[in-house]
């Protein structure tokens, strides 16, 4: 079991395969990117041995990420060798969905169940804009793929106060016609962004869930965190009116949740770790606390037990908490899609 000095059992490892994406969206990434050399990248065999290292470690929930995971090389192939990794429970991905069509009976084939899907939009200009080169047909194409292939979908959205936030709604319709959740979440301060003022386009959740609110009624559930991840989770029901003085509510299949970094902090019940593309074994997803873990494969290849040496040492400097603060200045200069989140 890897456990830190705040006593917190780390089950859950986060996996970025690479840093490149066919998206641009404006709060995780610049117009204009520099992306990691692909030789500087860790194998798709060193991220098997690595992740295989961690669920021996303990860890049973496995999430890939990137960028966009989709588009690195043979991705399919390291998803089928993870999973079959003995006592991994849960092997999943987040994606902007514009590759599913392609991928997404082969997730299945591979033992993935279910999937986080972004989309802050459904306006085709607006969510051209906010993507700056993503297609809104490819990526709900790429939605029904993955329902139609059997995986259980939950949208991300990231709502920038001036620029989206009349879409809150209508995601909400979209999930619940689609019977999926969907999760809202607060920017976070990661990387130079010179595209907007995070201060001024902050929404907080509670702001959120009153708009909501004018439309569907929402009750809190009760949430392991464990398995949930940092969302909190609300029921969905529809608001009707049988007449002008009774008002009914008729239940969804669908939850919404609200990950909150800034107005309502999570750390305390941390229970993950990010593997960068690169090789950096990140300790907080706020801090820069790290450990080269791509020293260790290819200096020590096949080191087994070197290598799970280094990531329970690594445990010894897991922060107890970020800090996050709305400024022009990033506290982070690394973007989102160098970790996924």
């Amino acid at each position: 079991m890897l456990q830190d000095q705040f006593n917190r059992t780390v089950k859950y490892l986060r996996v970025s395969v690479t840093d490149r994406c066919d998206f641009r969206c404006v709060y995780c990434m610049a117009e204009e990117m520099q992306f990691v050399p692909r030789e500087q990248l860790l194998t798709l065999e060193e991220l098997n041995d690595i992740t295989r290292a961690f669920v021996e470690l303990g860890v049973n929930k496995v999430r890939v990420t990137g960028g966009e995971p989709l588009v690195r090389r043979d991705i399919d192939q390291l998803f089928a060798s993870l999973g079959q990794l003995q006592g991994l429970d849960e092997l999943t991905l987040t994606t902007n969905g514009s590759q599913l069509p392609k991928y997404a009976d082969k997730l299945v084939k591979a033992g993935v169940k279910r999937i986080n899907i972004s989309l802050d939009s459904l306006d085709k200009a607006l969510f051209k804009e906010l993507t700056r080169t993503g297609n809104l047909d490819h990526v709900l194409a790429g939605i029904d793929s993955a329902i139609d292939a059997g995986l259980k979908v939950k949208l991300n959205s990231v709502v920038l106060k001036n620029r989206n936030v009349d879409e809150v709604t209508a995601l909400v319709d979209y999930a619940v016609t689609k019977k999926i959740d969907i999760s809202f979440i607060e920017e976070m301060p990661l990387g130079a962004i010179a595209e907007h003022a995070r201060d001024e386009e902050f929404i907080s959740s509670e702001e959120l869930r009153k708009i909501i609110e004018e439309k569907y009624q929402l009750t809190k559930l009760e949430t392991d965190n464990s398995n949930a991840g940092p969302s909190k989770y609300w029921a969905i029901a529809q608001k009707s009116s049988i007449d002008s003085d009774v008002a009914t509510a008729t239940p969804t299949q669908s939850r919404v949740g609200f990950i909150s970094p800034h107005s309502d902090n999570f750390c305390s019940t941390c229970n993950r770790v990010r593997l960068t593309a690169t090789g950096q074994l990140l300790l907080c997803l706020g801090n820069e606390h790290s450990v080269d873990l791509k020293a260790v494969v290819r200096n020590y290849p096949k080191d087994t037990q070197r290598l799970k040496q280094t990531i329970i040492d690594a445990m010894g400097i897991k922060p107890e908490r970020h800090y996050f603060e709305l400024s022009d200045e990033p506290e982070i200069l690394r973007f989102m899609n160098t970790t996924g989140g």
